[in-house]
C-alpha cells in the first residue's frame, strides 16, 4: 500500500470537537496530505484541525459539495497528484481507521470507487435516523433500477481514483453530493465495490439530519440529482 499516494479530503462545519479525533485516528503512514475543508465554521475547528497535523482550507460558500470541490481544487494544484482520494467526515461518526481497508480494492483489485457501507456494517443504534435510513434505500434502488449498479448506502467514507474523480466533474455544492458522485460513476460504467464500515452517532448534532428542514432539503435533492442526471 506504501507506493500509492493517497490524500484525504475532510468537510468540516464546526466541528471542534471531534476533528481532532478523526485526524489522531486516520493511518498516517498510508497517507500524504490530510485537507480539512473548513466550510465557514464560527468554532475552534481550523485551530483544533491544524493543531491536528491537517492543511485547512477555508470555504466560504456553505455547503457540503463546495467544501468538497475546494479539496479537489487544491489537489488539482499539486505538481504530483495523488493516485487516490479519500472522502471522510469529520464528525467522529465514520472509524478512520478502516481506511487501509476502504482503498485495498482499489489496489488489489483495480476498482475506481469504493463506498465505505453503513449498511453492511456495524452500526450504532441510533446513528442514522429513520429517515435517512429510508432515503438511503429509497436513493439506492433508484441507482439500482436505472443504472443496474448495486449501491446500499450513500456512505460519505468512500475511496476513488483521483483521476477517475477529475472525470466525473463534481458540480453539486451541498446535500447531492454523494449521490452525484455515484450516480455519475455509475453512467460512466465505472468500477464500483462498497465494503462494509462501522458507523457511531456523530460528535454534535448534524447540520442536515438534525433538523427537519435539513432532513426534507437533503431529500429533496437527492431524488433531484437521481433524476437531473439521467
Amino acid at each position: 500500500m506504501s507506493s500509492a499516494i493517497v490524500d484525504v479530503i475532510i468537510p468540516a462545519y464546526n466541528e471542534e470537537k471531534s476533528i481532532g479525533l478523526v485526524l489522531n485516528d486516520i493511518p498516517k503512514d498510508l497517507v500524504r496530505e490530510i485537507i480539512v475543508c473548513n466550510n465557514a465554521s464560527t468554532d475552534h475547528t481550523v485551530k483544533n484541525a491544524e493543531k491536528g497535523g491537517a492543511l485547512v482550507l477555508t470555504e466560504l460558500r456553505k455547503g457540503y459539495g463546495s467544501a468538497c470541490l475546494k479539496g479537489i481544487t487544491h489537489l488539482k494544484s499539486k505538481e504530483h497528484k495523488p493516485h487516490i482520494v479519500v472522502f471522510i467526515d469529520g464528525d467522529y461518526s465514520d472509524h478512520p481507521d478502516q481506511l487501509p481497508d476502504l482503498i485495498r480494492p482499489i489496489l488489489e483489485e483495480d476498482y475506481d470507487l469504493v463506498i465505505g457501507s453503513r449498511s453492511l456494517g456495524n452500526m450504532d443504534r441510533g446513528a442514522m435516523t429513520p429517515q435517512q435510513v429510508f432515503g438511503n434505500w429509497l436513493a439506492t434502488n433508484l441507482i439500482r433500477l436505472f443504472y443496474n449498479y448495486h449501491f446500499s448506502d450513500l456512505g460519505p467514507f468512500r475511496a476513488i481514483k483521483y483521476d477517475r474523480l477529475i472525470e466525473l466533474d463534481m458540480q453539486d455544492p451541498d446535500f447531492g453530493w454523494t449521490v452525484e458522485m455515484q450516480v455519475k460513476a455509475a453512467k460512466m460504467k465505472f468500477k464500483c465495490t462498497e465494503i462494509p464500515v462501522n458507523y457511531r452517532r456523530r460528535i454534535g448534532v448534524s447540520k442536515v439530519s438534525g433538523t427537519i428542514r435539513g432532513t426534507i432539503l437533503a431529500g429533496h435533492k437527492i431524488l433531484w440529482t437521481i433524476f437531473k442526471l439521467l
